[in-house]
C-alpha cells in the first residue's frame, strides 16, 4: 500500500467576520492523497473545497488548525513562510482555473513557466520548452516565445499545467481547471490530469462538475458548508449516493433528462425555494412563424473568416441550440443577430421583418423584441447601480434608473425569476452567482422581448444553481412563448434545452437537426468528434 503523500485530519479554517465574529469556512475535514491516485473534491461555491486545497500550499489567509496536516512526511502545521515557499511548486503545485488571468499577458510563456528555476536564462527557457512538449503543446518552441493573449484557451491551460509540473511536484491540486472550457478542450485537460496520475503524482481535483470529476477521480468527497457530507470510491458514490445533497447534485445534471422535465428536484437556491414545476408533456403550441431567420451570414476580421455563409431559423416559441468549440463563430453570429456586428454578407429577419444589416434608426422599433443574456452578468452590470436601479433602467429604456413609476414592475420581474424583494437595495457584487444570473434574466425580460439570445448563460454556475436557472428558462418559455437562441459548449445542457441543434466549426454551420438526431445520431465527422469528447455520463439513462 502506498504511503500517503498528504494526510489531513480535522482541518478547520476560520476567517474574521463582522462584529469580531469568526466565519468557519472549513470544519473538521479529513482526507488522504495517495501517489498515483486522484481524489475528487466536489461542492458548490462556498462549500470550502478551494480553501481546503489552498491549505495544502499554505496559501490560506485564515486561521488554520488541524490534528494532522502532513505533506510528504512534513508536519505542515509548524512550517514557517520560508519553509512553505520551499514546498510550493517543488513538492506541491496548483493548476488554476482562469488561465488568461493567471498568466501575465506582458511576459512570454517561457518566463511564466520557468523563471523560478535555477540556472541561466537559456537553461530556464529550454526547461520551459521541454515542459510544454511534455503536455503536448503544439510547436512548443514557438509557443514558449508567445504571450498568453496569443494562445488559444486550450494552449493557455496547457501552459498552466506545464507551469505546475516544471518543478516535478509529488502533489498537484487542480482547482476548477476545466470550468467554462469547451468539450474538446475539457477532454484534453482531463486526459492531461489522468496522465499525471499515471506518472505517480497524487492528484486533488476540485470541481463543482461531478460529470468531469467522474472521468479522473478514484475517490470523491462531497463538501457542503465547509464540511464533508459524503465520501467514497467514485463508482460507488455516483451509483449509490447516500446523502440527500449528493443525490440532489446528481439529479441536477441535465444529461439524459427529457425536455421540460425539472432538474431542480429539491429547492437549493440562495434566495429561497424554487417551486418545483412539472410539465409531463410539451405544452407549447408551436406555429410556422419564424422568430429568427438567418440567411447567408458572413463576417471577416482582417484575414480571419469568423463566420461563413451561415443560415438557420428559430420557429416562434422554440429553442435552437447553437454549439461548437471556442472560436467556432457562435458568438459572432449572435452579435450579428442582435445588431451589434454588421455582417459582410447575408441578412437577419425578426418575425419576417428585416433587421440586419440595417440602419439603427430603421430597426429601433424591433429592438425591444430582442433580449440577451451572457455568461458573466457581473461584467455587464453598472457597478454603481443597485438591483432596483438596474431593473428600472431596463424598464425605462435607459432613460432613468430612479423613477418609482417602475417600482411595481421591478417587483414583478424579481418575482418572475424567483428573487426576493429584499435584494432590490443590493449591488450586483452582493449577490451570489445564481442570483446575478437571475437578475440578468429579469433585466432581459424587462421590455417583454419575444426572443432571447443566451450566450453561455450557465457555463460558470454550480450544478444546482444551473438547474434552477434552466428550469426557470423552461418555465418562462412555456408561460410566455419566448423563442430562444441558446449558445453553449455544454452538450448535456443543449440536449436538455433544445428542440433543434445547429453545430458550428471554423465559422461554418456543418450540421442541423433535432436534439435527438444531433446528440445520438450525428452525421458530420466534426459533430461525431464533439459527442465522443463529451463525458460518458451514467444519468443519460434516466431518459
Amino acid at each position: 500500500m502506498n504511503t500517503p503523500a498528504v494526510k489531513i485530519e480535522n482541518l478547520s479554517v476560520t476567517f474574521p467576520g463582522p462584529n469580531k465574529t469568526r466565519i468557519e469556512a472549513v470544519k473538521n475535514v479529513s482526507l488522504t492523497l495517495t501517489p498515483g491516485k486522484a481524489l475528487g473534491i466536489v461542492g458548490e461555491s462556498g462549500s470550502g473545497k478551494s480553501v481546503t486545497a489552498r491549505s495544502l500550499l499554505g496559501l490560506t489567509s485564515g486561521n488554520v488548525t488541524a490534528d494532522t496536516l502532513n505533506i510528504l512526511g512534513t508536519d505542515a502545521t509548524r512550517l514557517t513562510e520560508k519553509q512553505w515557499r520551499e514546498i510550493r511548486g517543488n513538492k506541491v503545485a496548483m493548476i488554476l482555473q482562469d488561465a488568461l488571468n493567471s498568466l501575465d499577458p506582458l511576459r512570454p510563456i517561457h518566463r511564466e513557466i520557468a523563471d523560478a528555476l535555477p540556472g541561466s536564462r537559456k537553461q530556464r527557457k529550454q526547461a520551459a520548452v521541454e515542459a510544454l512538449y511534455s503536455v503536448e503543446m503544439p510547436e512548443p518552441a514557438l509557443r514558449a516565445e508567445q504571450r498568453s493573449p496569443q494562445l488559444s484557451g486550450g494552449m493557455r491551460q496547457r501552459a498552466l499545467i506545464a507551469q505546475a509540473m516544471i518543478g516535478s511536484p509529488s502533489v498537484v491540486v487542480a482547482d476548477e481547471a476545466t470550468t467554462a472550457l469547451d468539450t474538446r478542450l475539457t477532454r484534453m485537460v482531463l486526459d492531461q490530469l489522468a496522465q499525471l496520475k499515471d506518472q505517480g503524482i497524487a492528484l486533488a481535483m476540485i470541481s463543482h462538475d461531478l460529470a468531469q470529476i467522474a472521468q479522473v477521480a478514484d475517490d470523491i468527497i462531497v463538501m457542503r458548508h465547509g464540511e464533508i457530507v459524503e465520501s467514497g470510491p467514485t463508482e460507488q458514490l455516483l451509483s449509490n449516493p447516500q446523502h440527500d445533497y449528493t443525490k440532489q447534485l446528481l439529479a441536477a445534471i441535465p444529461s439524459g433528462v427529457a425536455r421540460f422535465a425539472p432538474l431542480s428536484q429539491v429547492a437549493t437556491t440562495e434566495a429561497g425555494t424554487f417551486e418545483n414545476f412539472r410539465h409531463p408533456a410539451d405544452m407549447r403550441k408551436l406555429t410556422d412563424t419564424l422568430a429568427i431567420a438567418v440567411h447567408g451570414l458572413s463576417k471577416t476580421f482582417g484575414d480571419h473568416a469568423a463566420v461563413s455563409d451561415v443560415s438557420f431559423s428559430v420557429p416562434q416559441g422554440s429553442t435552437l441550440g447553437l454549439v461548437g468549440e471556442s472560436g467556432s463563430g457562435k458568438t459572432t453570429t449572435a452579435r450579428m443577430i442582435l445588431g451589434l456586428e454588421r455582417p459582410d454578407t447575408g441578412s437577419v429577419s425578426i418575425f419576417g421583418q428585416h433587421f440586419a444589416p440595417a440602419k439603427e434608426s430603421d430597426r429601433r422599433d424591433l429592438r425591444d423584441q430582442l433580449g440577451a443574456i451572457y455568461q458573466d452578468p457581473l461584467a455587464s452590470f453598472d457597478p454603481r447601480y443597485t438591483t432596483s436601479q438596474i431593473l428600472i433602467n431596463a424598464l425605462s429604456g435607459g432613460t432613468t434608473s430612479r423613477s418609482r413609476h417602475y417600482h411595481k414592475r421591478a417587483l414583478e420581474l424579481l418575482d418572475l425569476v424567483e428573487l426576493d424583494s429584499s435584494l432590490l437595495s443590493r449591488s450586483p457584487r452582493e449577490l451570489s452567482g445564481g442570483q446575478r444570473q437571475r437578475l440578468a434574466i429579469a433585466r432581459a425580460l424587462a421590455p417583454k422581448p419575444d426572443i432571447l439570445v443566451l450566450d453561455e448563460p450557465v457555463s460558470a454556475l454550480d450544478v444546482s444553481v444551473q438547474a434552477t436557472v434552466l428550469d426557470l428558462l423552461d418555465r418562462l418559455q412555456l408561460e410566455t412563448g419566448t423563442s430562444y437562441l441558446f449558445i453553449t459548449h455544454d452538450l448535456a445542457v443543449v440536449e436538455h434545452m433544445s428542440d433543434q441543434i445547429a453545430v458550428m466549426t471554423h465559422g461554418n454551420l456543418v450540421e442541423t437537426g433535432t436534439a435527438q438526431q444531433i446528440i445520438h445520431e450525428p452525421s458530420h465527422p466534426y459533430t461525431q468528434q464533439l459527442i465522443a469528447a463529451a463525458p460518458d455520463w451514467g444519468p443519460r439513462s434516466r431518459r
